[in-house]
C-alpha cells in the first residue's frame, strides 16, 4: 500500500498563508507609513527663517544639501494677505558642494511678514516641501493659510508606496523565478504553476509601473487622488528623470515577455539536447540584460544616483537588485515547485542552494558598499532612522541565513532518496501507461480488452483519469518523504522572512539617508560672524512622545540685542506644543554664563524672546531644554559662532 499523503486542504494552506502574510506586510509597512523623508535637506535660506529685515528684499534665495529639481512655480511668495509677490523664473545659482536656487520678488515689498512655500524633487526622485518666513520692518499679522499636506503625502502617497512595494515584489518574482527555470530546474518551464508564477510577475510589474506613472505628478506636487488623470501632470512627468526610467522600464517589459513566451514555448517544447542548449545559451544572455535593463530604472531614480560616487553605486545597485531577485524570487519559485509540481527532483533543489549561496555572497559584498556609502558614520547607523531600518535588514538577512541552512539540511536529505523509491515511481508509471492503452470503457461506450474505446470522448475521459491517478500515486510518493515535507517547512518559513525583508527594503528606499541627515545637519549649524543664526537640532528625552527637532533662529546674530525664535516639531514636521522650552548661552574662554533665556509661547510649537543681550563675540555653547512630560527633559547643546 502506497503511504498516505497529507491532507489536500493542509498542502494548501501554507501558501494561502504565505500570501495573507505578504499582504498583511504590505499594508502594515506601507499604508500607515509616513510621507517619505526628503533625500535633499534645506540648510538655509536668504532672508533666514523668522528674520526680520529693514529693507525690502530683491530676491529669496534657498540652500540645499544637494541638487533638486524646480520648476516656475515651485517657490511661492506671498504677503501678508496672500497674494503672490514673487515674479520670474527660478534661477540656479548654485556654486561649489552649496546647492542654491533664488526667485526674485516684485518691487516696493511693504513692511509686514512674508511667507515662503516651496516644493522641490531630490536628485534621487523623492519630493521635498516645506515653508518659512520673514518680515520687513516688523512682524505682522498675515492671513496666509498652507496646505496642511506635504508632496508625498496622503491618500497619493500611500497608493504611491504600494505601487512601489508591489513593484519590487513582482521583479523578484518574474526575474527569480524564471532564473530558477533556467538554471536550476529546466524541467519546470513545462510546469504550469511555475509558469503561472512568472506570469503573474510580469503582470504586477507592468500594472505597478503603469500606476507610478499615472500617481507620480500629484505624489511629487503634494496633489489630490483625482489628479491621477491630469494629462498635463503625466506629461511633465514624463519629461523627468523618474517619468525616463518608468517609460523605460515598460519598454523592457516588451522585451520581458518575449522572453517569457520563448521560455514557456519554445524552449519548453525542444527535445533536441544541442538545440535545447543552445537555446538556453541565447537565453541566460538575452535575460540577463533584460533583467539588468529593469533593475538599472530603479538604480537612475533611486538613491544610487545621488551622493557620493554614483559611477560606481548605480551598477552596484543594479548587481545587488539581481542578487536579491535571484535569491528570493527563487526561493518562491522553489516553494511552489515543492507545493504545486509533484515531479519536482532533489537535483533542483539542490542547484538551487547553490545559487542562492552564491546571491547571498554577492548580495553581501554589495549591501556591505551601499551601507558604508549611505549611512558614513556608526552613529549615523544607530542614531539615524535609515540606520535603525537598515539594522532591521540585516537582523531579518541573518534570520533568513540560518532558515537556510537548515533548508541546505533537508536539501541534502531529499538528496539521499534511495533509488528503489525512484524504481517504484517509474514502475506506477508504466502500470498506468499499460492500463490505459488496454482498459476497455464502461456502460454501453465500452469495448473489448485491448482494443481502443469507441467513443472518443470517453477515450479522453479514461485518459485523463488514468494521468491523474498517476500523478496522484507519484504525489503520495513524494509526500511521504520525510526530506521533502522538511524542505517545505523551511522553505516557506523563508519565503515569510523574506516577505518581510522586501517590504522594509521598501520602506528604506524612501528613507532619508544617515550621511544626508548627518552632513544636511553640519551644514545649517555652523552661523557667519555678524549673520542670523539659524540652526535645527534634534531631542529625545526617552520617554513616550519623545522625539522632535528644535529650531533656533537668533536675528541679528551679532553682540548686543537680539531676537530669539524656537520652533519645535515632530517627527513628521508638524508643530510639537512642548509644556516648556529654555535656552542658554555660555562662553567658556571667557567665564561668562550660562546666560538663561525663557521664551514666550506665541502658537504651538514657536516661542520668542526679544532683548536676547549677547555681550561679545565668540564661539558660544547654545544649551536648549526641552520638556515633554512632567518628568521628561533633555538638553542639547551645540557650539555657535556669534559676533
Amino acid at each position: 500500500m502506497l503511504p498516505t499523503a497529507p491532507r489536500t486542504r493542509a498542502t494548501r494552506h501554507p501558501l494561502v498563508q504565505f500570501l495573507l502574510l505578504f499582504v498583511a506586510v504590505a499594508g502594515a509597512l506601507l499604508a500607515g507609513a509616513a510621507p517619505a523623508s526628503a533625500h535633499a535637506a534645506l540648510t538655509g535660506t536668504d532672508p533666514g527663517q523668522g528674520s526680520v529685515v529693514q529693507q525690502a528684499p530683491e530676491k529669496v534665495t534657498l540652500h540645499f544639501s544637494e541638487k533638486v529639481a524646480m520648476s516656475a512655480d515651485s517657490v511661492r511668495v506671498l504677503d501678508p494677505k496672500g497674494k503672490r509677490v514673487d515674479t520670474g523664473e527660478i534661477k540656479d545659482v548654485s556654486s561649489g558642494s552649496t546647492a542654491s536656487y533664488e526667485k526674485r520678488l516684485v518691487a516696493g515689498l511693504p513692511d509686514g511678514t512674508f511667507t515662503v512655500a516651496w516644493k522641490a524633487v531630490s536628485t534621487d526622485s523623492h519630493p521635498v516641501s516645506g515653508a518659512f518666513s520673514f518680515s520687513i520692518g516688523a512682524p505682522s499679522d498675515t492671513s496666509v493659510e498652507l496646505s496642511g499636506q506635504e508632496a508625498g503625502g496622503g491618500a497619493v502617497g500611500v497608493l504611491y508606496g504600494i505601487a512601489r512595494y508591489v513593484s519590487y515584489a513582482a521583479f523578484v518574482l518574474m526575474a527569480g523565478g524564471a532564473a530558477f527555470v533556467l538554471i536550476c530546474w529546466p524541467k519546470g518551464a513545462t510546469a504550469r504553476p511555475l509558469q503561472r508564477l512568472v506570469a503573474y510577475g510580469w503582470v504586477g510589474l507592468t500594472a505597478a509601473t503603469l500606476a507610478l506613472l499615472m500617481l507620480r505628478g500629484p505624489y511629487q506636487d503634494g496633489g489630490k487622488l483625482s489628479d491621477v488623470f491630469d494629462l498635463g501632470s503625466i506629461g511633465a512627468v514624463l519629461e523627468t528623470k523618474t517619468g525616463a526610467a518608468l517609460v523605460s522600464r515598460l519598454l523592457l517589459l516588451a522585451a520581458a515577455a518575449l522572453f517569457i513566451a520563448v521560455l514557456f514555448g519554445a524552449y519548453a517544447k525542444r527535445e533536441d539536447e544541442k538545440e535545447k542548449r543552445d537555446l538556453t545559451f541565447g537565453l541566460a544572455i538575452g535575460g540577463s540584460v533584460v533583467a539588468a535593463g529593469i533593475a538599472s530604472t530603479w538604480a537612475l531614480a533611486e538613491h544610487a544616483s545621488s551622493g557620493i560616487q554614483t559611477g560606481i553605486a548605480m551598477p552596484v545597485d543594479v548587481v545587488h537588485l539581481l542578487a536579491v531577485a535571484t535569491w528570493l524570487g527563487g526561493l518562491t519559485a522553489l516553494l511552489v515547485a515543492l507545493f504545486k509540481v509533484p515531479s519536482f527532483d532533489a537535483a533542483g533543489a539542490r542547484r538551487f542552494s547553490s545559487l542562492a549561496f552564491w546571491s547571498v555572497v554577492v548580495l553581501a559584498a554589495t549591501g556591505i558598499y551601499q551601507s558604508w556609502r549611505q549611512v558614513g558614520s556608526w552613529s549615523a547607523l544607530t542614531g539615524t532612522a535609515y540606520g535603525q531600518l537598515l539594522l532591521v535588514k540585516i537582523g531579518l538577512i541573518v534570520v533568513l541565513l540560518g532558515i537556510g541552512w537548515i533548508s541546505r539540511r533537508w536539501t541534502a536529505r531529499l538528496a539521499e532518496l534511495p533509488a528503489e523509491r525512484t524504481a517504484t515511481i517509474v514502475e506506477q508509471r508504466s502500470k498506468v501507461t499499460a492500463g490505459a492503452g488496454g482498459s476497455g470503457s464502461s456502460s454501453g461506450t465500452g469495448s473489448s480488452s485491448g482494443k481502443t474505446p469507441k467513443n472518443p470522448k470517453r477515450a479522453a475521459q479514461l485518459a485523463r483519469q488514468q494521468a491523474a491517478v498517476a500523478a496522484a500515486r507519484e504525489k503520495q510518493l513524494r509526500d511521504a518523504d520525510p526530506g521533502r515535507a522538511g524542505l517545505r517547512r523551511s522553505v516557506l518559513a523563508e519565503a515569510g522572512v523574506a516577505v518581510v525583508l522586501l517590504a522594509v527594503t521598501t520602506v528604506l528606499t524612501s528613507t532619508e539617508p544617515g550621511r544626508t541627515v548627518e552632513e544636511s545637519a553640519g551644514a545649517a549649524a555652523p552661523a557667519a560672524v555678524n549673520q542670523p543664526l539659524d540652526l535645527t537640532l534634534p531631542f529625545d528625552t526617552k520617554g513616550e512622545d519623545g522625539k522632535g527637532k528644535v529650531r533656533i533662529d537668533l536675528t541679528p546674530g551679532r553682540t548686543g540685542s537680539n531676537e530669539l525664535h524656537v520652533w519645535a516639531t515632530r517627527p513628521n514636521g508638524k508643530p510639537f506644543d512642548l509644556p516648556e522650552v529654555k535656552v542658554s548661552f555660555t562662553l567658556e574662554a571667557k567665564d561668562i554664563g550660562p546666560l538663561p533665556v525663557t521664551p514666550d509661547r506665541i502658537v504651538t510649537g514657536h516661542w520668542a524672546a526679544t532683548g536676547v543681550q549677547i555681550p561679545m563675540g565668540g564661539e558660544w555653547d547654545l544649551s536648549v531644554t526641552v520638556r515633554t512630560s512632567d518628568i521628561d527633559q533633555v538638553t542639547v547643546r551645540k557650539n555657535v559662532k556669534i559676533g
